[in-house]
């Protein structure tokens, strides 16, 4: 339950005291949104038998019939309609709603992080909103300037290349340094920018030089390719030729 409410209630969404490194023009925005959202938005909801004037009504998530008695939960900021228990759940992520807290925007019900989330992107680093006028935008992700940096290494990421690695940016020289994948042929890291061919797991630099026939050095790219022992072969000919060479 505790994981469930930081998630659905990220306590730096309402609270300043969270977000200790907020300037004093994001801690008033801060402060208005959140209770711009209290006012307009937030509500309990309340668990109760469906009471007989409601006999039949549908379900205001799934649509089938609540019955009189039937267990249903009630929302006072959205009129007199009922849901199913397990059907009162957010609009985005479709979670239970722990304790019945939801926020609603236009006829919908969403857990306070999705709510804020229509109106203020996200940071992917700190996971606070982002109140600054700008920010930085990449892979369909959202960070504060200064937070947009190097998972390895912390070195700022803002104009310069990268690479993404669990979802997490990444700079050129920690990830051929700690993640590039060693060429089969030749041995060397395949780097941010070089051209990849894989191959039953293994790897390769798409050059002619390297992704090419073992015996008769044909490149293959684009090639059918016969793979044996962790060479590349462009047909069974010299595949054989390779056994009768080895055998010699």
């Amino acid at each position: 339950r505790a994981r469930a409410l930081l998630q659905q209630l990220p306590p730096q969404d309402c609270d300043e005291r969270f977000c200790p490194d907020l300037a004093e023009e994001e801690r008033r925005q801060l402060r208005a949104f959140s209770a711009r959202r209290r006012q307009e938005a937030l509500g309990q909801g309340l668990a109760c038998p469906v009471p007989g004037p409601c006999h039949g009504c549908p379900c205001r998530k799934c649509g089938r019939r609540l019955n009189k008695g039937d267990p249903g939960i009630a929302a006072s900021r959205l009129g007199d309609h009922f849901w199913h228990p397990s059907c009162f759940s957010c609009h985005f992520c479709h979670q239970q709603l722990v304790d019945l807290i939801y926020f609603q925007q236009d006829g919908r019900i969403y857990c306070g992080r999705h709510h804020a989330e229509l109106f203020r992107p996200r940071c992917a680093s700190c996971d606070q909103l982002i109140f600054m006028e700008e920010c930085i935008e990449a892979e369909g992700r959202r960070w504060h300037l200064e937070h947009f940096c190097c998972l390895e290494c912390d070195e700022p990421l803002r104009g310069q290349r990268y690479v993404m690695r669990s979802g997490r940016p990444c700079c050129r020289g920690c990830f051929e340094s700690l993640f590039a994948e060693p060429c089969q042929a030749c041995g060397d890291p395949i780097g941010a920018e070089g051209e990849e061919v894989t191959h039953q797991g293994m790897h390769w630099h798409a050059r002619a030089s390297c992704f090419c026939c073992s015996l008769c050095r044909k490149p293959l790219r684009g090639q059918p390719l016969t793979c044996r022992r962790g060479r590349l072969f462009c047909s069974d000919t010299c595949s054989r030729g390779q056994d009768a060479s080895s055998t010699a």
